[in-house]
């Protein structure tokens, strides 16, 4: 355990940040995971759905600093791409 106050403080604030950059993680890949499954269904508007609720959870990340920008871009982009393939076969 810290010795300085300040130290101490700067622990306790590590704990929660990490506790809530974990908890908004875990919703991005809760949201992913459950547009990949309604890809593997086939039903094109759910995944459409899932889709829009993935991204606005990845831009949501993005915006309390848990995910990077480029990060983040990528796992949209990565998912529309998927989409899209569903459209052409």
């Amino acid at each position: 355990m810290a010795n300085i106050k300040s130290a101490a403080k700067r622990f306790r604030q590590t704990i929660k940040r990490t506790a809530r950059n974990q908890s908004i993680k875990s919703a991005v890949g809760t949201h992913i995971r459950q547009f990949e499954e309604s890809l593997q269904s086939g039903d094109r508007e759910l995944a459409r759905q899932k889709l829009n609720t993935a991204i606005s959870q990845i831009d949501r990340a993005w915006s309390k600093g848990v995910l990077p920008k480029n990060n983040a871009a990528r796992k949209k982009s990565r998912l529309t791409r998927l989409f899209n393939q569903l459209g052409s076969e």
